[in-house]
């Protein structure tokens, strides 16, 4: 069975020439094992666990769906294969599944919070995700009910300071324009001015950059002033954390996109026990 080329990369990553312990102290017999958790966690990442555990022969079976709340304790998923292959694809899979959980975890809180404030809120991740990662994190801030936002840069046209360092906004926007009819037009901006700009040069998204609330405000009421507003999507983002959250979602903003939610990431704690050897073996 193929397996995802990321996927198997993390694999091979840590078994370059085999798991030399269970070559030379497990015998070959089958075992049962149990993945749990052990604190309160949004889990995400048994796609990915599961077709690991599938490659190498081994039977996955959920106990919990993609995207369950969990307590301590939950039994996320069994596992059944030979000891050798079961002890082999155990931190693969751990590694793999503590992360996305955490980013999943981390999401949900924030979609729950903006939601609260701003029910039509979106909360949009970025592409400050871990090199080599991009695909299991974008899928957990998807599990998390966040919108991953770009997976690359040839997904959309976004127009950041760097650009607007060599080429005048107005210019930026002339040309993006001009590249296709069916690419979204971002453009990054720091003040109310700039925004009114990008959108009176056709931009589809502004995105408003380390804009403290009170200039974000300002910029809403420019646009309105100028019948802007409802032509274009406004999205919010830098250095916005779970205790400022709030303060921007009310604002009637359209998205707030939070690179914190992958580039700080906080592992779920989670671990796999071994049933039917000589002793239960507990791994962490």
């Amino acid at each position: 069975m193929a397996l995802r080329e990321d996927l198997l990369r993390y694999l091979n990553e840590d078994i370059p020439y085999g798991d030399v312990t269970s070559r030379a102290v497990i015998p070959d017999r089958r075992c049962m094992a149990r993945i749990t958790g052990k604190e309160n966690a949004v889990i995400s990442g048994l796609a990915e666990a599961e077709a690991i555990c599938t490659y190498c022969g081994i039977t996955f079976t959920r106990r919990v769906s993609e995207g369950a709340e969990i307590q301590p304790g939950a039994v996320i998923a069994e596992l059944e294969g030979t000891a050798s292959a079961v002890l082999m694809v155990e931190r693969t899979i751990l590694n793999l599944m503590s992360r996305m959980s955490g980013i999943a975890t981390a999401t949900r809180r924030a979609v729950l919070a903006a939601a609260a404030a701003n029910p039509a809120i979106r909360i949009a991740g970025t592409r400050k995700t871990a090199p080599g990662l991009r695909l299991c994190d974008k899928q957990a801030l998807i599990t998390g009910g966040a919108d991953p936002h770009r997976m690359s840069l040839s997904d959309m046209i976004l127009i950041k300071d760097n650009h607007l360092a060599l080429v005048p906004l107005k210019e930026a926007v002339r040309k993006a324009r001009a590249y296709s009819r069916y690419v979204n037009v971002e453009v990054e901006v720091e003040t109310a001015e700039d925004a009114l700009i990008a959108a009176q040069s056709g931009a589809d998204i502004i995105l408003l950059d380390n804009m403290l609330p009170r200039e974000v405000q300002g910029a809403l009421d420019l646009l309105t002033e100028h019948t802007l507003r409802e032509r274009v999507i406004i999205e919010v983002s830098g250095n916005i954390t779970p205790e400022t959250l709030e303060s921007y979602a009310v604002l009637g903003i359209d998205t707030i996109s939070m690179g914190s939610l992958t580039h700080t990431v906080k592992n779920i704690d989670l671990s796999l026990e071994v049933k039917g050897a000589v002793n239960t073996v507990r791994i962490f």
